[in-house]
């Protein structure tokens, strides 16, 4: 795949999962402006070094966001709802009342 395909490829997958981690939160959405900024500001980049460089760094936020961000709700005063996405909950490690001393 060429550089140009993984650049649009990344700049879609980013919109998609910021639709996806801040669904009905309109401004949260707005992120969209910094995707959109990011992207134009190294629109004239022509280092291939540089330029899989900022791939990777946009693939490590779009990881991030997707598998770190939890979307909270107010529901009253001093209370959150946390919405969960299936992404969140792929690392559930069992926690142990009594743990054994190792020998």
């Amino acid at each position: 795949m060429g550089q140009a395909a993984k650049v649009l490829q990344l700049f879609k997958t980013l919109h998609r999962t910021r639709q996806q981690v801040f669904k009905n939160d309109v401004r949260a959405l707005e992120a969209r402006t910094k995707i959109n900024e990011e992207f134009k500001s190294n629109k004239s980049e022509t280092s291939p070094k540089k330029i899989e460089e900022l791939i990777k760094i946009g693939s490590d936020v779009e990881l991030l966001l997707r598998t770190s961000v939890i979307q909270g709700i107010h529901t009253d005063h001093n209370t959150l709802k946390l919405v969960a996405r299936k992404d969140l909950l792929v690392e559930n490690v069992p926690y142990c009342d009594s743990p054994t001393q190792k020998q």
